[in-house]
């Protein structure tokens, strides 16, 4: 699993979002994006880390955020109406968004093995390159590390 680093081209992103648009990380082009992975809309640490990044959208600017899961385009707009998310919500259900990330890998829990998101956020410049790499991000940390990324400049 290749893993992104500073100053790399960030992948890109054409995927469906939770009304059934297609967003692209290109159309976002001289504005900084935050980029989030998480593993299952609705589960306790990815509405954590959603509610977090929802609760700091007023002190970011013009920072776009970006969220994405394997879940198919309806579990995401539930997750959105249920939490008043508000921003994009994206269904990369092949993952082969994750993979390009670097951030579809093997998982444990309860000693079983399994493959799926390592929840991570990328900062991308104006430029479409990363800025900022974090992976196996905390869920209560994703907003912290978010707000003191913009403010370093």
């Amino acid at each position: 699993m290749a893993r992104l680093e500073v100053g790399d081209k960030a992948p890109a992103v054409s995927l469906e979002d939770q009304h059934g648009d297609i967003v692209k990380l290109s159309s976002y082009k001289g504005r900084r994006v935050l980029v989030f992975f998480y593993p299952k809309a609705n589960t306790p640490g990815c509405t954590t880390q959603a509610c977090g990044l929802r609760d700091v959208v007023d002190q970011v600017g013009d920072t776009a955020i970006i969220g994405i899961s394997p879940d198919a385009p309806d579990k995401q707009l539930s997750f959105d109406t249920k939490h008043s998310l508000g921003y994009p919500l994206l269904a990369d259900v092949d993952h082969a968004v994750a993979e390009a990330y670097g951030v579809w890998g093997e998982k444990k829990l309860y000693g079983r093995a399994f493959m799926g998101i390592i929840r991570s956020a990328f900062l991308i410049d104006p430029k479409g390159k990363v800025e900022q790499a974090w992976y196996k991000i905390s869920p209560k940390d994703t907003p912290v590390k978010l707000l003191k990324a913009i403010a370093a400049d």
